[in-house]
């Protein structure tokens, strides 16, 4: 899977820059796994966070946007191409460091990198 840029859209997705996914369900390559709090469509630093609700104990994840393989419009939905475990063993996520700096990036693009070929910071 190299050549995957991790903190942006891949062209073939569907997603369309500026295109509102909150409240977009969102599925692991095994199964659902919660929906969209939040998207960040920054250059270079795009990401969604998912409310995992039970799942994972109501705990938020942070998914680089290279993660999103394809978006359903019409059904709401939002597939991403690692399991439900690669996910929960993701690093924990402070909201508020996602908005408060791009150090978040460095610890992201360390755990998710590697699925890509990276580390991609």
């Amino acid at each position: 899977m190299s050549g995957i840029e991790i903190w942006k859209f891949r062209s073939t997705s569907g997603h369309v820059s500026g295109g509102d996914l909150i409240g977009f369900q969102v599925e692991a390559t095994d199964g659902h796994i919660g929906r969209i709090d939040k998207l960040s469509e920054e250059v270079g630093a795009s990401y969604l966070v998912v409310d995992t609700g039970p799942w994972i104990f109501g705990r938020h994840v942070l998914l680089p946007a290279g993660t999103v393989v394809r978006v359903e419009q019409d059904d709401r939905k939002v597939y991403v191409d690692r399991t439900k475990d690669e996910i929960k063993n993701g690093p924990e996520l402070d909201r508020g460091a996602c908005d408060a700096d791009t150090g978040y990036r460095e610890q992201y693009g360390a755990y998710y990198g590697p699925f890509y070929g990276g580390p991609f910071f």
